[in-house]
């Protein structure tokens, strides 16, 4: 009997969590609903296979209900997040109708105070590149990629600028939780964190209560008032937007860098033609997604591509390995900036849960990308300090990313 090419598969292998590529490359081949053994979870890899599962929404779930992590021996285990059924799902996490409210009230101010920010986008864009350029190089990943998102996500829901960097390390902690590469020490200080930043996004939306501003906040404390949400619902939903709301655009933000300092002749192209930094920065979306993928919760028993799934069981929707699919992008490892229906990747989602922050994330992205084309001549990978990913099975975001500019200009 032939020996499968899945048998065996570590999908927490160092190697497989730095570059996943040749991994999603064998689950699609192989085993497109592949079960991880010794768990109750399976991975979701082929186009076809993601959207379906997306779309399918009667039987996959989007509550969040189990993340599956790694142990120090033995097969990944399933870290419970459902509270034995108690648990509440918010916003990303919840089923409609649950969904559709939480997500009609927050995308209108979404929008429009997105468009607002636009001129503060850009400021401050200049100001983290002053500040993060020293001796011709600067870590993209820290001085830009983690601290734009971030404190655009404060403005928008209402926080005050000068906690943004206590936001930033509760909003990591939250993804390293999801993320499944717990050290044993770690599992005390983020689950510590978790309370914390509860707490702290409590106290703020019972302040708004008393005088709702235009902002995130003053939506919420208006339901709240309303008697349409409870203090504890709108307190996950703030949870959410903080934990969630800078990782897809930090990880954009540093994966289009890292992908451009390695492509001088495309950098060169993009500075002649800025108009296309746009494209770019969707197949930077869809060749590193910075979520990799997205947890699905079975609800009654049912198969997806020949696979029977019992309920009670989980799926990660790759959207990484979904959005490399060759059946349906054509030279899918290269950057095509022509490329047909370029906006089709999965990066951001797909159906009624696709991402409320998506223009957000790319006006950032166009933002920063743009600057750091016209403020330099070239940039590549520093020679004396390696990039590093952050080791997760949920991210695509960079931990450290140092380039070195060739040529620094500061345009006025």
């Amino acid at each position: 009997m032939a020996h499968s090419p899945t048998r065996g598969i570590d999908i927490f292998d160092p190697v497989h969590l730095d570059e996943p590529n040749e991994l999603y490359r064998t689950l699609r081949e192989h085993s497109p609903v592949h079960h991880i053994a010794g768990t109750d979870f399976f991975l979701v890899s082929t186009w076809d296979l993601v959207t379906e599962a997306a779309n399918r929404t009667d039987v996959f779930s989007s509550n969040l209900t189990g993340v599956l992590v790694q142990q120090p021996s033995g097969p990944p285990a399933t870290f419970d997040l459902d509270d034995g059924g108690q648990a509440v799902h918010v916003l990303a996490t919840a089923d409609d109708p649950t969904h559709l409210h939480h997500r009609k009230l927050v995308l209108p101010t979404l929008g429009r105070r997105i468009r607002a920010l636009t001129p503060t986008v850009h400021s401050l864009v200049g100001t983290l590149w002053n500040e993060g350029l020293r001796d011709g190089q600067i870590d993209w990943a820290s001085a830009m990629a983690d601290r734009l998102p971030l404190a655009m996500v404060a403005q928008l829901i209402g926080l005050p600028e000068s906690d943004v960097p206590q936001l930033l390390t509760w909003a990591y902690d939250s993804t390293e939780m999801l993320g499944g590469v717990v050290a044993a020490d770690r599992l005390g200080p983020l689950v510590a964190s978790a309370a914390e930043l509860a707490t702290y996004l409590r106290a703020e939306l019972v302040r708004a209560r008393t005088n709702p501003r235009d902002d995130l906040l003053g939506v919420l404390a208006h339901a709240c008032n309303a008697g349409e949400l409870s203090e504890d619902v709108a307190t996950l939903v703030l949870v959410q937007l903080v934990g969630a709301g800078g990782e897809s655009t930090a990880g954009l933000i540093a994966n289009a860098a890292r992908l451009l300092a390695t492509r001088p002749g495309l950098q060169t192209r993009l500075r002649q033609q800025p108009a296309l930094v746009d494209a770019f920065l969707d197949e930077a979306l869809r060749l590193e997604s910075p979520f990799r993928g997205h947890h699905r919760h079975v609800v009654a028993d049912t198969t997806l591509g020949g696979v029977d799934l019992p309920a009670g069981k989980h799926l990660l929707l790759l959207w990484g390995a979904a959005n490399r699919d060759p059946a349906v992008f054509e030279r899918p490892d290269e950057i095509v900036l022509d490329r047909p229906h370029i906006r089709s990747h999965l990066a951001f989602g797909k159906g009624v849960h696709f991402c409320v922050g998506s223009a957000l994330a790319r006006m950032e992205a166009l933002a920063a990308t743009t600057a750091l084309l016209a403020r330099t001549d070239n940039f590549s990978l520093a020679a004396d300090a390696e990039p590093r990913w952050v080791a997760s099975m949920f991210v695509r975001r960079h931990s450290a990313l140092p380039l070195r500019i060739g040529q620094a200009t500061r345009p006025d």
